[in-house]
């Protein structure tokens, strides 16, 4: 399992191409592979606080393997709300699936959402709301308002819940542990128990005065691995990595 890992931590075949949301009126990023018809798409929430600029690699290494990703830079401040950037989560996902992306055209069939503490809470929100999303991922989750872990009840599709046992913001008893706890679909809860809230995010950032953690190339290799995996057996429906994402990996256990 480590070597794919390491495998799936690498940049995939696809050569990435970077867009402006602010386009269709949404500020964010969009990264997408180079060419493709009928793709996965997935929008991507960042953290509380964190532009979408510490996710690039994440984001740029997904749309390598063939995933458009879109991601709003949107309630990037400290009182953002949960159920609006849920609902800029879906309205990635219409542009995404409703605007032109140079050679690329995405399937309203193939839908996801992702994201990083705030933005996994609020991913969770959009899951319940969206009934075109087919996967949901998460990395340190936290809970959200409204509730997430409520919310979670009405998620019949497959979800992937990512801790770090480092976390002093969103520990995963009490937060990603519930979600998964109340996921109504096939449902997974990992933990990396080295990592820290910011380890998923790239970069400095004044945040880091305030928010437990720092970037961890280690937590972003794993989180990269397992996104990946994830996203392409859910929704580009290739079963390559399925039998991964049902074992132990070293480094990343299954809790449930």
């Amino acid at each position: 399992m480590a070597s794919l890992v390491y495998e799936l931590s690498l940049p995939g075949p696809h050569t990435v191409m970077r867009g402006d949301l602010g386009l269709v009126g949404l500020r964010g990023v969009v990264f997408t592979p180079k060419t493709g018809r009928d793709l996965p798409a997935i929008a991507f929430g960042h953290g509380w606080l964190q532009p979408p600029l510490r996710y690039h690699g994440l984001l740029r290494h997904l749309a390598s393997w063939g995933i458009v990703v879109a991601a709003p830079g949107t309630h990037t401040g400290p009182f953002g709300s949960h159920r609006l950037f849920a609902a800029d989560l879906s309205a990635a996902l219409d542009a995404a699936i409703g605007v032109r992306l140079g050679d690329v055209r995405v399937s309203p069939e193939r839908l996801g959402v992702a994201g990083h503490s705030f933005g996994g809470g609020s991913a969770v929100l959009a899951a319940a709301a969206d009934e075109r999303i087919k996967a949901v991922a998460t990395l340190a989750a936290a809970e959200s308002r409204p509730s997430a872990s409520m919310a979670a009840q009405q998620c019949r599709m497959p979800g992937l819940h990512v801790t770090a046992g480092r976390d002093l913001v969103a520990p995963g008893v009490g937060n990603a542990d519930l979600i998964a706890q109340n996921w109504a679909g096939p449902v997974q809860l990992r933990e990396l128990p080295k990592a820290g809230h910011l380890g998923f995010t790239e970069g400095r950032h004044w945040s880091q005065l305030l928010v437990q953690g720092k970037p961890e190339r280690k937590t972003q290799r794993y989180a990269r691995a397992l996104l990946t995996a994830f996203f392409r057996t859910h929704l580009a429906g290739d079963r390559t990595y399925a039998e991964f994402l049902e074992e132990d990996i070293k480094g990343a256990p299954l809790a449930t």
